[in-house]
């Protein structure tokens, strides 16, 4: 029995093998304990192995690539169509072995313990904040219903723990206040960790010159910029700005057939967070833009008089995208462009 390509279906507990030979012969089907995925691969030949880029994936990548196997990751929605009848381990173990032969599959890079940790931090910071959000819409809600009412923002939360904090029965009545404060106190806490999350990514971002250079360009700062840098290991897999752009989601979605070609929104596949951070980014670039001559602002000040806001703000990410791509492989920073200068007379 010679295995040359292993689909692993990886788990929490169990896991489930599935080999081929050079033929494409089945010659290996094997159930698999946590315990024995990494002595199992290691009394295999080197092999190609294919896994889906699903949670620890990573990890175990980084284990068996140790071992000398050669590993592939694939998004789980590539690696589905393969699966001819039913939802078993067994299935998904063939039908991952099946899709890692493929051509034109996709794949995705490994990622560094480093990369992954800073990831963490931003998945923290957005949970935290969330949690922030949720507590700030508690205590709007609680307070409005004694007419206690503040303005938008959340900078404006301290006028309503202003009241929250006084004593004044006939505004806020005792047991309102006693409960409220619980959420008070819980938003103060959840304030602090946001502040101490968002310091260690600055701290990253200051140590790692990509992330620097990143953060040249207009629209993204050091959230922003540590984020790219984490999430792209390996900016050359892309073959084009377009491709960088069209993998976070923000080019149109196709909808063509019989030869017409149809284009809604944008198709939002890719990572929602890179999307997002961008497109605030473009936000705080058209805000900038807005006071800016026609001259100075470009194309986008002429594409703000013909389309909305929030289209504008799309377009202007999908721009910096493109200088994300360009600055990730060929190096450098941002450099404004260049207005003409007008001709003598």
């Amino acid at each position: 029995m010679q295995v040359t390509t292993i689909g692993l279906d990886i788990a929490k507990r169990v896991f489930q093998a599935h080999g081929v030979d050079e033929a494409g012969r089945a010659v290996l089907r094997r159930k698999l304990q946590r315990v024995e995925v990494l002595t199992f691969f290691r009394g295999l030949p080197p092999c190609l192995v294919g896994i889906e880029a699903c949670g620890t994936a990573h990890h175990w990548a980084r284990e068996i690539r140790a071992l000398g196997h050669e590993i592939r990751l694939m998004p789980a929605s590539y690696v589905k169509p393969y699966v001819k009848r039913g939802k078993t381990d067994a299935a998904d173990a063939e039908a991952i072995c099946e899709a890692v032969t493929r051509p034109t599959m996709r794949f995705v890079p490994v990622k560094t313990p480093e990369q992954q940790a800073v990831l963490m931090l931003h998945r923290t910071r957005d949970l935290l904040v969330r949690q922030r959000t949720m507590l700030v819409n508690a205590l709007r809600g609680h307070m409005a219903e004694f007419g206690v009412i503040a303005p938008q923002g959340i900078s404006r939360v301290t006028d309503l723990l202003a009241v929250l904090l006084g004593e004044d029965e006939a505004v806020l009545p005792m047991l309102a206040r006693q409960a409220l404060r619980g959420l008070a106190a819980e938003l103060e806490s959840l304030g602090e960790r946001i502040e101490a999350t968002e310091a260690a990514i600055l701290t990253w971002h200051k140590g790692n010159e990509t992330s620097r250079r990143l953060a040249t360009i207009p629209g993204i700062g050091p959230i922003t910029a540590s984020a790219l840098v984490a999430s792209l290991p390996d900016p050359t897999r892309f073959r084009s700005a377009r491709h960088l752009a069209a993998w976070i989601g923000l080019v149109p979605r196709q909808n063509s057939s019989g030869g017409k070609e149809r284009q809604g929104g944008i198709s939002k596949q890719g990572d929602r967070t890179l999307r997002r951070l961008l497109v605030l980014g473009a936000v705080a670039v058209i805000r900038h833009a807005r006071t800016r001559s026609a001259a100075e602002a470009g194309w986008l000040k002429r594409l703000l008089e013909r389309r909305p806001a929030k289209l504008a703000a799309v377009a202007q990410a999908n721009k910096t995208a493109r200088i994300v791509w360009a600055l990730l492989t060929r190096g450098g920073t941002y450099r404004a462009p260049t207005m003409p200068q007008p001709a003598p007379a």
